[in-house]
């Protein structure tokens, strides 16, 4: 990866201590943007863990803790997550900025959509979850205790080590059609095999659905839906840029054709 500078003593190009300098520069503002936001995140973590624990007040929980550090805890933890979703979008842009000289320009633009639409899904991963799938969770498990007469008193640590998982679940899952289209484009997977592996991947999906959530049909499909959902979305996309790959690739060789006969 040759990286132009302003100094010219090099040929225009950057050393390898010039490379090891401006990689050590953008770890450095990542760091102190995240212990930044791990600061802000801790400042309102009574708040973010108060609005957790409302989604299951609301629907009859009772929580308590039974350590004394318990909720101490709890606050680092969610200030290190907020950090880590803050910082998210700084990371991929400083891999973007350290990368992108060496880059060409379409491949320049493909990074760029792949890293907006990557913190797009993931964060709409997290909503539907959020918004959808704990509530309705949450409901049919407290339901699911009403028959043996005992009441709900969750402990504060393993209520929110449930939700984080949830919500990381989801996360990873929303990014499927990213993670398609950026395989497609470099031939790992082809569309026609995501065409023919429809079928095993439905089932492969319910399968899915059916360990991360309570054991009924209507918690199932609500997990199941959105992930074939986003597995035929990424077919699409892929077909899509496969179509615009080729054209380029045809104006390419026209090109070089042209160049040739002169």
């Amino acid at each position: 990866m040759k990286r132009k500078t302003d100094n010219n003593e090099n040929g225009g190009e950057m050393t390898l201590s010039g490379h090891l300098a401006e990689l050590r520069n953008r770890i450095i503002v990542i760091m102190i943007v995240l212990i930044a936001a791990m600061l802000v995140g801790l400042h309102y973590a009574e708040i973010i863990v108060t609005a957790l624990l409302e989604i299951g007040r609301a629907r009859g929980y009772q929580f308590v803790y039974i350590a004394p550090q318990e909720m101490l805890i709890q606050y680092f933890s969610l200030s290190l997550i907020f950090a880590a979703l803050i910082g998210l979008p700084l990371i991929f842009y400083e891999i973007y900025a350290f990368m992108s000289p060496g880059l060409k320009h379409t491949e320049k633009l493909f990074m760029m959509l792949a890293i907006i639409f990557g913190i797009i899904f993931g964060f709409l991963g997290i909503l539907f979850a959020y918004k959808i799938l704990i509530p309705f969770m949450l409901y049919f498990l407290l339901d699911m205790s009403k028959g043996v007469n005992v009441s709900a008193a969750i402990s504060v640590g393993n209520y929110i080590s449930f939700l984080m998982t949830i919500f990381i679940i989801f996360a990873v899952i929303f990014e499927f059609p990213v993670v398609s289209v950026l395989l497609s484009q470099l031939g790992i997977i082809k569309v026609k095999w995501m065409r023919k592996a429809r079928k095993f991947m439905i089932v492969a999906i319910f399968f899915m659905a059916a360990i991360v959530t309570p054991p009924d049909i209507v918690s199932q499909v609500m997990v199941a839906l959105p992930m074939i959902l986003l597995y035929e979305l990424s077919i699409i996309l892929c077909t899509i840029l496969g179509v615009f790959r080729k054209k380029e690739k045809a104006v390419a060789s026209e090109s070089e054709e042209a160049e040739e006969t002169e």
